[in-house]
């Protein structure tokens, strides 16, 4: 099988299984809400409501890990929408352990698509900021030593072009004691 096949038939598997489990779980937050006295259309309101909240944070919480943003807010709400929608399909079920288990199945198989999908997120890199200097502020720059004179030869040779200008490498400019750049990280136990 090759690449391009494998990749299809796992996305039709991928899809088949959203599409289902979300039925389902659309189902169930919708009939839980009119049972409970909501409206017809609140009922499918929720429904889209828990279930699309979940698969939108699980989007969002991909975009914030490849942005290298804080995740905990994210993270947590995804968990909790997750667990509102098991909590519903659950609520539905004939009250047996086995009607339990059945009723969980569509949202704990979605969610672990969903959860070995955004585990697929390819690694960035780091960058430098863009305003960081290229060098350590600790770095001494390499010193160029002075030529000595040349030797003086026989018969002087005019040369074919003008000698390049020696450019030395500019020095490293500590900021004063006490004083933090933002562009700097902050270490600690460092004496200058």
């Amino acid at each position: 099988m090759t690449d391009r096949t494998e990749s299809a038939v796992r996305l039709v598997i991928l899809l088949a299984i959203g599409v289902m489990a979300g039925a389902a779980a659309f189902t169930h937050v919708h009939d839980l809400s009119v049972a409970h006295g909501q409206p017809d259309w609140i009922g499918w309101a929720n429904a889209v409501a828990v279930e699309l909240m979940a698969i939108y944070l699980g989007l969002e919480l991909r975009a914030r890990r490849r942005a290298g943003r804080p995740v905990g807010l994210v993270g947590s709400l995804l968990v909790a929408f997750a667990l509102l929608s098991l909590a519903v399909q659950v609520a539905e079920a004939e009250p047996s352990v086995w009607g339990w288990t059945m009723a969980a199945v569509p949202s704990l198989a979605f969610l672990a698509l969903v959860k070995v999908v955004l585990s697929n997120a390819p690694a960035t890199p780091s960058t430098l900021e863009p305003d960081q200097p290229p060098v350590d502020w600790y770095e001494v720059p390499e010193q160029v030593p002075a030529d000595p004179e040349p030797e003086r030869l026989a018969e002087p040779v005019p040369p074919a072009a003008p000698a390049p200008a020696v450019v030395s490498a500019p020095a490293v400019v500590l900021p004063p004691r006490g004083v933090v750049q933002s562009n700097r990280p902050h270490v600690v136990g460092i004496i200058r």
